[in-house]
């Protein structure tokens, strides 16, 4: 028998959610994740994933990911501790420290086991972390799991960042203080300005976490937004995914021997997770390689998320200010924005709503993903939807 306290609280807090355009529904692919994608046997041009460079569904990476499995089997069978480290581990983390520009770097479950074990593993009640108002969930997470003081500061303001940062330091209450920060933010596609953090950074001794999740594969010709802006001997932890651009699972950190060999004794997720397949491994290996060696796919990615963002800014939707591929569309009010997802959907084209509290409320977006595997005659008829679809709800005249 269930308790009847939780049964209501879950009825009417689900209630609440639908009532409001909250509820966010599950879809579920009959298939690869790829340009185009099939919901209920209809066909969709995706636009939601951020399957930045196509790789998800890329017959080199799958090539690759079974000839590991059948060397090294489907799992590694045990926590990285213990005897869940395989060559292909060592293998993977060589190539990422490589591509990153470090002295090393470790391979997590996810980019959410990242925030959560990195932040922690260093930070501590002792301590202070500056975190951008605007960062993702995890690092939110992995700052409250640490117990240090979280001071927020406004997003991309390097006078508040300044500002905090003197106070903080020159307080005497805390050993350490960070400042962490989103590379690309998913929501919005800007990019953190980290010639500024850095300068600043500097004046203060402050430590600097960079959550490139959005940034890696995308920005600095793919080596993410630290190598965009050539500060790699200047940021202490270079965090990114594995599961976005890269179009596998996982996530990493990168950085120096030491920080490394910190985290692989002192990070939760690490300790306590089994480790990465073999599989996602070699697939992983086989994506760091092919963007080591061609610029074609993130080029190609970069084109296309032009082209969508001239076509819709042309037809008056207001696009925010991205920098990147990311491409919102910002209908405001929650329900409306619901419907014209909804909209686009029975159109053909699969661009999912965004809305609190994953955006402030009254920001409600429709947030598009370009990726290199689209073609011109994906994004015209994208374009063309949207021109429909924007003109029959009022959002565009």
């Amino acid at each position: 028998m269930t308790s009847q306290k939780l049964n209501t609280f879950l009825e009417e807090n689900l209630k609440e959610l639908k009532d409001n355009g909250l509820y966010n529904e599950i879809d579920v692919l009959e298939g690869p994740n790829g340009a185009e994608i099939t919901i209920n046997g209809k066909k969709l041009i995706n636009m939601s994933s951020n399957n930045y460079l196509g790789f998800a569904n890329d017959e080199r990476l799958k090539a690759k990911a079974i000839e590991a499995t059948e060397v090294f089997g489907v799992g590694a069978g045990a926590v990285r501790t213990i005897n869940g480290t395989q060559t292909i581990h060592e293998e993977l983390e060589t190539k990422i420290a490589t591509f990153k520009h470090t002295e090393a770097a470790v391979a997590f479950q996810s980019g959410f086991n990242c925030n959560m074990g990195a932040i922690s593993a260093v930070m501590n009640k002792n301590d202070a972390i500056l975190s951008d108002e605007l960062n993702h969930a995890s690092i939110i997470d992995g700052c409250r799991l640490s117990g240090a003081k979280v001071i927020r500061v406004n997003h991309q303001d390097m006078d508040d960042l300044r500002a905090k940062a003197k106070a903080a330091t020159e307080s005497g209450q805390y050993e350490k203080v960070m400042y962490i920060t989103d590379g690309v933010f998913s929501m919005d596609g800007d990019v953190a300005n980290l010639p500024d953090i850095v300068k600043i950074a500097e004046e203060f001794d402050l430590i600097t976490y960079v959550d490139d999740a959005h940034g890696s594969g995308v920005m600095g010709k793919g080596a993410g937004t630290v190598k965009h802006f050539g500060l790699q001997d200047k940021i202490d932890f270079q965090m990114g995914t594995l599961s976005k651009a890269v179009g596998v699972v996982g996530g990493y950190v990168a950085g120096t021997q030491n920080l490394i060999d910190w985290l692989k004794v002192r990070a939760r997720p690490f300790l306590f997770s089994t480790s990465l397949t073999p599989g996602a491994c070699a697939a992983c290996i086989e994506a760091i390689d092919i963007m080591s060696s061609s610029t074609e796919e993130n080029e190609r990615l970069w084109e296309n998320g032009r082209y969508l963002k001239e076509g819709l800014k042309k037809l008056g939707f207001n696009i925010g200010n991205s920098e990147t591929p990311i491409t919102p569309c910002i209908i405001g009010e929650e329900k409306l924005t619901q419907s014209f997802s909804k909209r686009l959907t029975e159109e053909g084209v699969y661009a999912k709503s965004i809305v609190f509290p994953t955006v402030p409320r009254g920001k409600g977006r429709v947030r598009n993903m370009p990726s290199a595997a689209h073609t011109k005659d994906h994004l015209d008829k994208v374009l063309e939807t949207y021109e429909k679809v924007g003109k029959e709800l009022n959002v565009i005249s």
